[in-house]
């Protein structure tokens, strides 16, 4: 029995760890709308495309009666989507398995006028290149 309260209680530690480490955020000033043309003009300014852009707070708000919930989570929240063919094919070649960190995401948030830029954090090796690089697309969309 102690066992497997310690290992719950390991669990639990494990999780609150990767919880708060899993995303780099930055606040924006401005609004969300400024916010996701700033996010799209920069990747499109590095000669990227944005395959698809993911619209998360219109779907969790058009859902939440379906799911039995009442909370709004985001004024908006969209998920912008892509990849570069030089940087995916170099961490690809460095390990095939990296194939399950791509498209890459950049995602703006709105909470109650609070907006928010990010992307989620990559293992260390050659995806820490992939990080930089959303990283540096992030900080021209603050700019």
């Amino acid at each position: 029995m102690k066992r497997l309260v310690m290992a719950g209680a390991l669990t639990l530690f494990s999780t609150s760890a990767f919880a708060e480490n899993h995303a780099i955020t930055y606040p924006f000033e401005g609004d969300f709308g400024d916010a996701t043309f700033a996010v799209e003009s920069a990747i499109v300014g590095r000669g990227l495309v944005v395959d698809w852009v993911s619209h998360t707070g219109d779907m969790l708000n058009r859902t939440a009666d379906a799911v039995g919930s009442d909370v709004k989570l985001f004024d908006g929240a969209d998920i912008f989507q892509f990849c570069s063919a030089q940087l995916s094919r170099k961490v690809m070649e460095a390990d095939p398995m990296n194939i399950a960190f791509c498209p890459y995401g950049i995602f703006v948030v709105d909470q109650q006028g609070e907006v928010i830029i990010g992307y989620k954090t990559f293992p260390e090796g050659p995806m820490q290149e992939v990080q930089a690089l959303l990283d540096d697309i992030v900080k021209e969309a603050l700019q």
